[in-house]
């Protein structure tokens, strides 16, 4: 499985941003789809994960109410819609894929085999 972030840029607090992950080798069907970050200096932080079944949806609560993941499956590609962005949301952004997380498990970083290579989006104040 493959994947290949794309999106990042710069742009102001308050601004949108959307992110795409495509993924190919494997149908994203089959597949949790999560996007983490990574700030400088810090730990790779969980920002949202989609579960492949029931389509539930976990949010960290820095982003929730203002980021949606959603998926395209006939495009094999997952997005991620960022709305009000604070420059606190400045990092790398990685989209990452699993098959077989349990509940308590997604939010570990730890626990996903598939990564992309990260697209950098830096909010200005």
């Amino acid at each position: 499985v493959q994947l290949q972030a794309s999106g990042g840029g710069l742009v102001q607090a308050g601004d949108s941003l959307t992110l795409s992950c495509e993924v190919s080798g494997r149908t994203i069907s089959n597949y949790d789809m999560a996007w983490f970050r990574q700030a400088p200096g810090k730990e790779r932080e969980f920002v949202v994960v989609n579960r492949r079944r029931g389509s539930v949806t976990y949010y960290a609560d820095s982003v929730k109410g203002r980021f949606t993941i959603s998926r395209d499956n006939a495009k094999n590609t997952v997005y991620l819609r960022m709305n009000s962005l604070k420059p606190e949301d400045t990092a790398l952004y990685y989209c990452a894929a699993d098959s077989t997380l349990i509940t308590s498990s997604v939010r570990s970083p730890d626990q996903y085999d598939y990564w992309g290579q990260g697209t950098l989006v830096t909010v200005s104040s």
